[in-house]
C-alpha cells in the first residue's frame, strides 16, 4: 500500500483528546508517560483534566501535540506493518514526522519541542503578537496586504502558512495584523479574521527564538531518516542531520509551504494521505489541494478501523 503520513501541529489540542484511544491501547497512556518523565509533570492529566488554558499553553500545546501525534502512530503500527513511503507536520507536526522516519528519538523530541515552545512564548511579549486566516484570496493579494499594511505602520506582519488554496494565515505584530485584515478586506477577502494565539508562529519575529534554538538544536542527535521527509521551509526532504537542523531552524521564521508538500505527497501516494494525530485539520485541507486522492483522518479509534479495513 502507497500511503503518506502527515501529522498536525497546535491548534488541534483538546482536553480529553485521545481518550478513547486509551481505553483500548495502552501505548498512548506509555506515550504520555515517556513525555511526562522527560517533561518533570504529568502530561496525560493536563491532556485529560485541564485546565485549557495550561494546554494551550505554547511550551505545554508543543510536547502534548507532539505525544499525541506519535501515540496515534504507534497504535498504527500496532495494527498494520504498512510503512509510507514519506511523512510530512504542519509547523510543529514537522517533529512527529521526524520522530516517524526515526531521525529523532521521541524523548529527545518532547525535550526539544518544550524548548521550542518556550523560546517562542518569550520572543514576543504576552499580547504583542497575532495571527490571522485570510480566506478567498489569491496568495499574491494576501502578500500585498501585508506589505501594504507593514509599510503604512512600520510594523512586522506577512504571510505564513500557506495552507490550501484560498487560505493563508498571516502573522505579525498586533498593529500590523489588523491593519492587514483591513486591508485584505478592502481588496476583496471573503473572510480575515484573528486567530485565538498569541505566539506570532513562522514570521520575523521569531527569529530571536530561532536563533537560540539553532544552538539547542547543534547538541541533538539527528540522524538520516529511514524515509522521505518534506520539510515546511522548502517543501523538499532532506537526509544531511545539519540540513534537517537547518530546515528546522528556518522553520521558526519563514512560511509554512503546505500546498507544495500535499501536492508533492498527492503525487506520488496512489493509496492515502492519513492524518495521525487529534482532529481532522489537515484531511480537510489535503481535500482541498489534491482532490484525487483518498483520505483517513486517524482522530478517532472508529476511523482508525475504517483505514484498517482497508489493508485487509
Amino acid at each position: 500500500m502507497n500511503i503518506a503520513v502527515v501529522f498536525p501541529g497546535q491548534g488541534s489540542q483538546s482536553i480529553g483528546m485521545l481518550e478513547a484511544y486509551a481505553a483500548d491501547w495502552p501505548i498512548v497512556t506509555e506515550t504520555f508517560a515517556q513525555a511526562s518523565d522527560v517533561l518533570g509533570y504529568d502530561l496525560w492529566d493536563i491532556v485529560s483534566n485541564g485546565p485549557e488554558e495550561r494546554l494551550n499553553r505554547t511550551e505545554v500545546t508543543q510536547p502534548a501535540m507532539l505525544a499525541a501525534d506519535i501515540a496515534i502512530m504507534r497504535v498504527m503500527q500496532e495494527q498494520c506493518m504498512t510503512q509510507p513511503f514519506a511523512v510530512a507536520g504542519h509547523s510543529l507536526g514537522e517533529y512527529a514526522a521526524l520522530v516517524a522516519a526515526g531521525a529523532i528519538e521521541f524523548t529527545g523530541a518532547i525535550r526539544l519541542v518544550a524548548e521550542r515552545g518556550r523560546l517562542m512564548q518569550n520572543a514576543v511579549p504576552e499580547g504583542q503578537g497575532a495571527m490571522a486566516a485570510i480566506l478567498g484570496m489569491p496568495d499574491e493579494a494576501v502578500r500585498h496586504a501585508c506589505a501594504a499594511a507593514a509599510e503604512d505602520c512600520g510594523e512586522v506582519v506577512a504571510a505564513v502558512n500557506y495552507n490550501s488554496p484560498g487560505q493563508v494565515v498571516i502573522a505579525g505584530t498586533v498593529t500590523g495584523v489588523e491593519l492587514a485584515i483591513i486591508k485584505a478586506s478592502e481588496a476583496g477577502a471573503k473572510k480575515a479574521m484573528r486567530l485565538p494565539v498569541s505566539v506570532p508562529s513562522h514570521c520575523a519575529l521569531m527569529k530571536p527564538a530561532a536563533d537560540a534554538l539553532a544552538k539547542i538544536l547543534a547538541t541533538v542527535d539527528i540522524t538520516t531518516p529511514d524515509i522521505q521527509v518534506i520539510h515546511n521551509v522548502d517543501a523538499k526532504s532532506h537526509d544531511a542531520p545539519d540540513a534537517i537542523r537547518d530546515a528546522l531552524t528556518k522553520q521558526l521564521y519563514s512560511p509554512v509551504k503546505w500546498v507544495q508538500t500535499v501536492e508533492i505527497l498527492g503525487s506520488a501516494a496512489d493509496d492515502a494521505i492519513i492524518e495521525c494525530g487529534p482532529g481532522r485539520v489537515l484531511t480537510g485541507l489535503t481535500r482541498r489541494i489534491v482532490k484525487n486522492v483518498t483520505t483517513y483522518a486517524l482522530d478517532k479509534p472508529e476511523n482508525m478501523q475504517k483505514f484498517l479495513d482497508t489493508i485487509d
